[in-house]
C-alpha cells in the first residue's frame, strides 16, 4: 500500500506550516487618538511561542535577519519605533552571544498626526518582519500585519 506514506506526508504538512506561521502573535493594539499635528504613541504587545526566539532589531551578526516594523503611509506618520532591551543568548550555531527577544515583549511606535488629516476614524497598517528560530532551527522570514485603529479629532 503506497497510499499510506503519501497520506502520512500530507498529514504532516499542515502541522509544519502551522509551526512556522504561528510562532509570533501580536495582540490587537488599542486605538490611539489625537489632534492634527499632535504626537501619539501605540504599544504593540507581541507573544513568541515558548522555546523560540526572534533576532532583535540590532542583531550582532550581519547575516541575522533583524526584527523590523514599518508602517504604510497614511494620516499617521511613524517617527520612531522603540524596541525593548534584547537578551544576549548563547546558541550552538553562533560563536558569540546572539541578540534576541523571547517570550512576551512590547514594541512602542510613535507617530505624528498629519496636519491635513481628515477628522474621524481610520486604521493604519504596519508590517512586522521577523525570523523565528528554535535552539537549532531557523524558519523562513515572515511578516505579521499590525492594524492600528486611530481617531483624529
Amino acid at each position: 500500500m503506497k497510499v499510506l506514506p503519501a497520506l502520512a506526508l500530507l498529514a504532516c504538512q499542515p502541522l509544519s506550516l502551522a509551526q512556522t506561521s504561528q510562532l509570533l502573535a501580536a495582540a490587537p493594539p488599542a486605538k490611539v487618538a489625537g489632534k492634527r499635528g499632535a504626537t501619539v504613541e501605540a504599544k504593540i504587545g507581541l507573544q513568541l511561542r515558548s522555546g523560540y526566539h526572534v533576532n532583535s532589531n540590532r542583531p550582532n551578526e550581519d547575516y541575522l535577519i533583524p526584527l523590523r516594523l514599518k508602517w504604510e503611509p497614511g494620516a499617521l506618520a511613524a517617527t520612531e519605533v522603540i524596541f525593548p532591551k534584547p537578551e544576549q543568548k548563547n546558541y550552538a550555531f553562533a560563536s558569540k552571544p546572539v541578540s534576541v527577544f523571547t517570550g512576551d515583549f512590547q514594541v512602542v511606535a510613535r507617530f505624528k498626526v498629519d496636519a491635513n488629516a481628515p477628522a474621524g476614524p481610520g486604521v493604519l497598517v504596519g508590517k512586522l518582519r521577523y525570523q523565528a528560530c528554535s535552539d537549532d532551527t531557523c524558519y523562513r522570514p515572515a511578516t505579521l500585519e499590525i492594524r492600528l485603529p486611530y481617531e483624529i479629532h
